[in-house]
């Protein structure tokens, strides 16, 4: 049987780092390690270097505004995607974005005639209710999330907790649960590999050291940490807190770990990219705080548990799926008293932290090479249902303007030389709709005239379409 053919969209992808661009190119690895061929489609972006991957990088044109966003924002539309994704014979697309890159893949799924596979990771109505002001504008942006989640053939969730998330926001389609995998192989690194990684803090031996690894948000639960630290202070209890990682309330989680008076046993490494590092930190905590209910996966719940190390959590989160508490992990109530009494209860019973990391290492790991296995059998599944017409046409409001910007893309893509100007042509037009196709209009016709009659005239076609929609 012939290679399939995967193509893996996201608006993230390194140089820039998040944990669904960590996935991405985890899916593209073990993909390509399988056999199979895998291509990522991601935005443009400044310094980016894809030549070090063992798969091809597909990047469309972008508009740099992390300063505002804190990532890029991709145009959805390119011509130059849609003319490559032909020529490869794309077998099924996997979006793992329901914004961007599933405007991009649904525009593209008439072009390439290949299934559409969405990946729900996170909550996105807080990355919304962040990014847009007002309860209006907040609502149709989570409506216009929801029509494209419906529009694809298939849903996965990283977890059930995500699921639920989906139905509030208004989803009411089917869904599959299709867990995430660690990059990190199961066992600590070496004790020699631990010192050179930590010794440059203060972290004496017997006394118990807590971590973090993740963006420093307020969201994901740090201020329970930070309050509970002060009780154990205030109790007497010695310990020593790790944070590692950046975000954009890094400056204010600092100055309130000062406030508390937590300088003195509380330390922020910064952004860390050296997975081994990483693992070394994993290996020198004894027990790993993540008190966020905010996650629908928690990776790092399941690295920690790679090193062996137990995590206390947040009971009924999404990232206390699967574990049992007081076996494989520790599960509390959403506060700080409740955190506070776990970790001096834990302070006192090393051997406990011990005897739960052990078990959390062989109950709760599970690597990317085996979640990406079970992607890809569900993936054949979904190729034959779609080859066989088991979906549903996805005939909701705004699928014809997506058809017609497909068609759009794959005429584009054959006029060659005149792609990069149509393209501008098209980025123009969401603010001078009508001018835009009155100029892509008259710049077909007189640089084609009678020889391209028939294109023109499906081009034609075409903008009478969008006429409707803008």
């Amino acid at each position: 049987m012939d290679k399939r053919t995967i193509c893996l969209l996201n608006d993230s992808f390194p140089p820039e780092i998040d944990g669904v661009a960590n996935a991405v190119v985890n899916y593209a690895k073990n993909i390509t390690k399988s056999g199979e061929n895998a291509i990522v489609v991601t935005p443009a972006m400044p310094s980016a270097d894809d030549g070090a991957f063992p798969f091809p990088v597909l990047r469309y044109p972008s508009i740099d505004t992390r300063k505002k966003l804190g990532y890029v924002a991709g145009y959805p539309f390119s011509p130059e995607v849609a003319h490559v994704l032909t020529e490869k014979k794309v077998d099924l697309m996997h979006t793992h974005c329901p914004i961007t890159s599933c405007l991009l893949a649904r525009s593209l799924r008439a072009v390439v005639d290949a299934p559409l596979v969405l990946t729900y990771h996170t909550k996105y109505d807080v990355d919304i209710a962040k990014a847009v002001r007002g309860k209006l504008l907040q609502e149709s942006a989570i409506r216009a999330l929801v029509q494209n989640v419906a529009s694809c053939d298939e849903v996965w969730v990283v977890s059930r907790g995500a699921g639920e998330n989906l139905r509030l926001l208004g989803y009411e389609g089917d869904y599959i649960v299709m867990e995430n995998g660690v990059d990190v192989p199961r066992g600590r690194v070496s004790d020699e590999a631990i010192a050179a990684a930590t010794g440059g803090y203060d972290l004496p031996q017997n006394v118990p050291v807590f971590l973090f690894v993740g963006r420093l948000m307020w969201y994901k639960g740090i201020r329970i940490i930070l309050d509970a630290l002060k009780t154990l202070r205030e109790k007497n209890v010695d310990f020593r807190m790790v944070f590692v990682g950046e975000g954009a309330d890094g400056a204010e989680i600092r100055s309130y770990a000062e406030e508390l008076k937590l300088s003195d046993r509380c330390f922020f490494t910064g952004a860390i990219s050296d997975r081994e590092v990483i693992r070394a930190w994993y290996g020198r905590a004894d027990l790993f705080l993540f008190p966020s209910t905010f996650d629908t996966n928690g990776l790092v719940v399941r690295e920690a548990a790679a090193s062996g190390t137990a995590t206390v959590m947040i009971r009924n989160s999404c990232a206390s799926e699967g574990v049992s508490d007081g076996r494989n992990g520790f599960c509390i109530e959403e506060n700080a008293a409740a955190m506070a009494a776990k970790l001096e209860e834990l302070c006192r019973a090393p051997e406990t932290m011990r005897t739960v990391g052990e078990n959390a290492q062989r109950e709760l790991y599970v690597s990317w090479e085996t979640a990406v296995q079970r992607a890809m059998a569900r993936y054949e599944v979904v190729i034959d249902n779609y080859r066989s017409g088991k979906y549903p046409p996805h005939d909701r409001f705004g699928d014809e303007f997506f058809k017609s910007q497909g068609d759009l893309m794959e005429a584009f893509a054959s006029v060659g030389e005149l792609s990069e100007e149509i393209a501008a042509g098209l980025r123009a037009e969401r603010d001078e709709a009508s001018q835009a196709i009155i100029r892509s209009r008259q710049e077909l016709r007189e640089r084609f005239g009678e020889t391209k009659q028939e294109l023109a005239a499906r081009y034609e076609t075409i903008l009478q379409k969008m006429d409707r929609y803008l």
